[in-house]
């Protein structure tokens, strides 16, 4: 009730403004909100394009080396007295990896071959990346999990697929220690790397990208761009005012106060507009109002 009559007693110029300035905010949230959507979309694609890049990568090189380089160096295995980590398809990946990771601007970027029951304890499994393992030996269609974890005091996106034993000479060196390279037991013993099955699924292959700068560029846009937009928005509110004001208020203005003046008896004052809108015609009719009004009163005048 407090409402409609504050509005009602608004002047027209007022009830105007007000109305701007809520288009003015609907139109900013709006935007924010459409824009800020829009941006966080394609932060996630930039990221997860990244990634699936860089585990491309990665699993080329695990294919040259399983197809090309193994064959080239399997039958010294046995017969070396020092193991030749070159024969493991992860151990190339991983070296690669971390050449790539020298620049210093992908210092951030990570890759590991997280495994449950490794034969080197650098690719232990930790708490997170064990779920990630039991989770796609518990959903075997389960092919990739994806998501954003904190890694060295920065939030990561991940990308972690499986690794399955699907070849038989991958157990030369985990089925058991008596049938694993005699060189092989020197470098990491006998405990840890062994009981590995065919088809079992033993690691997850993990990506993992930095998205904190990405997310912190989109934001960067959005106060850009929503800053551009707000400057474009209040030009264009203060514009449609000053031409409210001007070709729509003052006109008005004007017949409001030669209404007043003829209402007090002053016929000579006219409604003067030019102009052939809705206002001239308003004006026009006052004009007709008034010269009736006159010829009564003369008529009134004359009876009496």
């Amino acid at each position: 009730m407090l409402n409609n009559i504050t509005l009602k007693n608004l002047k027209i110029g007022a009830k105007f403004n007000l109305l701007l300035i809520l288009v003015f905010i609907a139109s900013i949230v709006g935007s924010g909100v459409a824009l800020s959507s829009v941006l966080q979309g394609r932060a996630q694609n930039e990221v997860a394009s990244q990634a699936q890049i860089l585990i491309q990568m990665v699993n080329a090189v695990r294919d040259y080396t399983q197809n090309r380089i193994d064959p080239l160096l399997e039958p010294r295995l046995y017969t070396n007295p020092t193991f030749m980590p070159e024969v493991v398809p992860t151990f190339s990946s991983k070296e690669v990896f971390e050449n790539f990771r020298k620049k210093p601007e992908y210092k951030n970027f990570f890759h590991k071959d997280a495994t449950l029951n490794p034969t080197n304890l650098a690719d232990k499994a930790d708490n997170f990346e064990t779920q990630l393992v039991e989770r796609f030996r518990n959903e075997p269609k389960t092919l990739e999990i994806t998501g954003y974890r904190n890694l060295s005091e920065n939030e990561v996106f991940y990308i972690a697929r499986p690794l399955k034993i699907t070849q038989a000479q991958c157990l030369r060196c985990h089925s058991t220690p008596d049938q694993a390279p005699k060189s092989q037991l020197v470098n990491y013993g006998s405990e840890n790397g062994f009981g590995w099955q065919l088809n079992q699924i033993v690691s997850a292959q993990i990506i993992s990208v930095p998205s904190e700068d990405i997310f912190a560029n989109a934001k960067r846009t959005w106060t850009l761009i929503m800053g551009l937009l707000i400057t474009i928005f209040a030009i264009v509110v203060l514009l449609i005012n000053f031409l409210i004001t001007k070709y729509v208020i003052q006109r008005i203005r004007r017949i409001e106060k030669i209404a007043q003046k003829v209402s007090v008896g002053d016929m000579g004052a006219d409604f003067e507009e030019s102009s052939n809108d809705e206002i001239g015609g308003l004006a026009e009719a006052f004009n007709r109002m008034k010269a009736s009004l006159k010829i009564a009163l003369e008529m009134l005048n004359s009876e009496s």
